[in-house]
């Protein structure tokens, strides 16, 4: 398997997006509930479509049991089955705040870091 400029800018996305994701879901959560498949809209919306169901769940699974989130069932709009919905404890109304602060430090570190540099051209000078 080759690795093009593409494939490896989308694994670079992906690292980044992992070690975020949860800050993302407590942030939609403190906008308003949400359920399952909103998430999914809502960040593809926001410019990350690269997220699956299959790592959103898992990770509101987590956040449920951290006590970070609370779910309850409310009927679907749609007559079918009843929606789960998630908001915001305490806990992850704390979490968010502090994780809100610590993203703005460290993105703005690594941005300046990234516009103060200037590439090499490869050559040495004696």
């Amino acid at each position: 398997m080759t690795t093009g400029p593409q494939t490896t800018g989308d694994q670079r996305r992906s690292q980044l997006l992992r070690g975020v994701l949860d800050l993302c879901l407590l942030s939609l959560i403190a906008e308003r509930p949400r359920y399952g498949f909103e998430f999914a809209e809502a960040l593809a919306a926001g410019g990350l479509e690269l997220v699956s169901d299959g790592s959103i769940y898992p990770l509101l699974a987590r956040m449920e049991r951290a006590g970070l989130i609370s779910s309850y069932r409310a009927p679907s709009p749609t007559g079918g089955a009843p929606r789960k919905y998630y908001r915001l404890t305490e806990a992850g109304q704390a979490e968010l705040g502090r994780g809100r602060a610590d993203w703005h430090a460290f993105a703005g570190s690594v941005g300046r870091i990234l516009t103060a540099t200037t590439p090499s051209t490869g050559e040495t000078t004696p």
